[in-house]
């Protein structure tokens, strides 16, 4: 009797991917910015400048009334030093007198005597005008312009990658039946080849 049946086994394929572990290195990125500062020319004059104070001058010729009271002030304890010393002077005269000396009229030739001396006019200032001034300056300031560089530098870092296997499958398993027999007729009568069985014995 031939084979009807022809079963073939198919295998299972794969294949293996094996990456392995590596260190990597990423470069730093450096950015360089540049800015500009514009210089310029700036002048500064300042003119001679002259100051005038007649403030004492006229004090002297009319003073304030600050001044006038502060002048009569001084010149009332003078008067009060001169009498006083007057006073003194008199008193020791009249204790040294001798008797039928004239005191009293010597006194009164005294305080009567007309005074003596070199006489100012009182209208013409005493102080003179103060006079100062101020330099003339005349400053120049010229500044370039300028280049700023601002350079930015960030830092590498290292990564590791770790190593792996990847597989893949290029053939799952299979069975394969195949029939290599011929065709099965129903009834078997209807085989063109079919040759009845000979059941006489």
């Amino acid at each position: 009797m031939d084979q009807l049946i022809n079963i073939t086994t198919v295998p299972i394929q794969y294949e293996l991917k094996v990456n392995n572990a590596r260190l990597e290195y990423h470069s730093s990125k450096a950015e360089l910015e540049i800015h500009k500062n514009d210089g310029g020319l700036s002048i500064k004059s300042r003119p001679v400048k002259l100051h005038l104070s007649s403030f004492e001058a006229r004090n002297s010729v009319t003073p304030t009334t600050m001044r006038s009271v502060s002048q009569s002030a001084q010149k009332g304890m003078s008067a009060a030093y001169s009498a006083t010393a007057q006073m003194a002077q008199e008193g020791n005269l009249m204790l040294k007198a001798d008797i039928g000396e004239e005191v009293i009229t010597q006194i009164a030739k005294q305080r009567t005597a007309q005074p003596t001396g070199e006489f100012e006019m009182g209208f013409i200032p005493k102080q003179p005008v103060d006079v100062s001034y101020e330099a003339p300056d005349l400053t120049i300031n010229y500044e370039m312009d300028k280049l700023n560089f601002d350079l930015k530098i960030q830092n590498g870092n290292f990564e590791f990658i770790p190593g792996n296997i990847e597989m893949s499958i290029t053939q799952h398993p299979d069975v394969v039946i195949e029939y290599v027999g011929g065709p099965i007729y129903v009834p078997p009568s209807a085989d063109p080849n079919y040759e009845p069985l000979d059941v006489r014995a």
